[in-house]
């Protein structure tokens, strides 16, 4: 079963390589797309050094990834962030999960590479929406199969929260698999904005989200 690792990137030439190495390494069968927005930095070019194809895309998360999945024909596709690090065993990990013909996709658990007590609270959050929501967000290593994701109309191109509609999207089309073992992420956006701010920040946009208010008006809040 072939997989297609679809990671969009935006100036990330600090992480892109070990990104692509590490996610290369995860098993055979694997192949990695870096989906570039417009980087101003060496992103690219340390991306193909790695060993990715590298797609130049307009910015925006939603038009990489989709950019990414029909760049490659493999029945399954894991969207990654660049400063994500999967598992050793997730080529392995995802395979299994998907020998279960009613699953359609699924993610892994999550992570902060970085110490303190505060990120561990953050993590224990994630969890509880695990286990009560079942709702994994894109920083989790999100896996799908194409068919699924063809039924479901593909990535959503929106501006915002991408990760989240393709999730419901996918739920309607068959079960999904968490994965116990977590996908490991930096806490750079936490720690530079403050953590209780990102946490307090994340909850507004997804309750705006849910409550219908309009994506590019909460992007443009949530990115400012």
């Amino acid at each position: 079963m072939r997989i297609a690792v679809v990671i969009p990137a935006l100036n990330e030439e600090e992480r892109i390589a070990s990104a692509v190495a590490l996610a290369l390494a995860t098993g055979f069968g694997i192949e990695v797309l870096v989906v570039d927005g417009g980087s101003q930095d060496s992103t690219c070019e340390r991306a193909r050094e790695a060993g990715a194809q590298v797609i130049a895309c307009e910015p925006g998360r939603a038009r990489q990834l989709q950019a990414g999945v029909l760049a490659t024909d493999t029945p399954v596709i894991l969207f990654l962030h660049a400063d994500t690090r999967l598992p050793e065993n997730a080529a392995d990990a995802i395979r299994e999960a998907l020998e279960d013909e009613s699953v359609v996709g699924g993610a892994f658990g999550f992570a902060f590479a970085e110490p303190g007590i505060a990120l561990r609270i953050v993590e224990w959050g994630v969890r509880v929406r695990l286990r009560w929501a079942r709702l994994p967000y894109g920083d989790q290593g999100l896996f799908v199969r194409r068919t699924a994701l063809d039924a479901a109309g593909g990535v959503p191109q929106v501006a915002l929260m991408e990760d989240l509609d393709l999730v419901q999207n996918l739920k309607r089309q068959g079960r999904l698999a968490l994965l116990a073992d977590p996908a490991t992420t930096s806490a750079r956006r936490y720690q530079a904005d403050g953590i209780v701010f990102s946490v307090l920040r994340n909850f507004l946009a997804v309750t705006a989200r849910a409550l219908g208010v309009n994506r590019a008006r909460i992007a443009t809040w949530y990115q400012r």
